[in-house]
């Protein structure tokens, strides 16, 4: 017997408690997250929200022919999984795959073998932009298409139809959240620097409202303040609107206070993928520092 009931610690507990040998599917609030109950044996099985199976990407060769063919590999047999409300940081030297690994999860390349789920969708079930709107991409340069801060902000919300009011509201609440000060909305891309570039496009993600938001390198621009400020904004986020943060960050020390969940890459493998209470980051920063060396030096 099934049925559908909002979860609680209440309703879990009493669950748990009762005898009835039934399976259960608990929405929580506006994502749908289901969770497995198996009250025989009193356990709780999250499903994923995203889940990677196995993907690798290679880049592609073209021969006088015009064929492609297999070139280096990129990524290799990436498996892993991502819970609602997860705060993801993604590590690893540079060329490791970090920045591939967050474009194959936007649908910007496409994986050359595996799969990868939302919400035990296949990706290429779902339509592009509708993917997109649930899963939002803010690179490490973005670009404001010419457009003033002000445009920039409602552009995506103007595209959607949005009454002018929510776009407003919107659009306000993130420039108050972001510290984004008022002498910025009359200007452009070219009048503002790499830092606040960033920090207005993860304002422009975050006034969609996606469920899950990828960001690479968002604090690489950014001055220590602004960069802890929003570490503390993003937190506040997954924990009060269970929206899932998966972050490509270079700075271990800003990964360490962010995430509940780190992946470590390298040679386009993954190497770590362990929550937070069970990360040796003393082990993470030698192994990071040992593969920057081999680099640098052509071990």
């Amino acid at each position: 017997m099934e049925f559908q009931e909002k979860l609680s610690a209440t309703s879990v507990s009493h669950a748990l408690l009762n005898g009835r040998e039934t399976k259960r599917t608990l929405f929580i609030q506006r994502f749908n997250l289901e969770i497995q109950q198996d009250t025989q044996m009193g356990k709780l099985t999250l499903k994923a929200q995203l889940h990677l199976e196995q993907v690798s990407l290679f880049g592609s060769l073209k021969t006088q022919t015009k064929d492609k063919v297999l070139g280096h590999p990129i990524l290799q047999d990436i498996s892993f999984e991502v819970f609602e409300g997860e705060r993801v940081a993604i590590v690893g030297p540079s060329g490791a795959g970090k920045t591939y690994l967050l474009r194959l999860l936007n649908r910007l390349s496409e994986p050359t073998s595996g799969k990868i789920y939302l919400e035990n969708q296949e990706y290429r079930q779902i339509p592009v932009l509708q993917l997109r709107s649930f899963v939002t991409l803010v690179a490490q340069e973005p670009k404001l298409l010419g457009m003033t801060v002000k445009e920039a902000l409602a552009y995506p919300l103007v595209l959607r139809g949005l009454p002018k009011q929510t776009i407003q509201e919107r659009v306000t609440h993130w420039i108050e959240q972001l510290e984004i000060p008022d002498e910025w909305s009359a200007r452009t891309e070219v009048q503002l620097s790499a830092g606040q570039r960033q920090l207005v496009a993860i304002a422009r993600a975050l006034v969609i409202q996606p469920k899950i938001l990828l960001l690479d390198e968002p604090t690489s621009a950014l001055d220590v303040g602004r960069s802890e400020r929003l570490m503390e904004i993003l937190s506040k986020l997954a924990h009060s609107h269970q929206t899932t943060v998966v972050m490509v960050n270079h700075q271990l020390e800003l990964a360490q206070k962010f995430c509940t969940r780190l992946l470590c890459l390298q040679q386009g493998r993954l190497l770590v993928n362990q929550e937070a209470p069970e990360i040796s980051w003393v082990s993470v920063k030698e192994s990071l520092t040992q593969a920057k060396a081999q680099d640098e030096f052509g071990f």
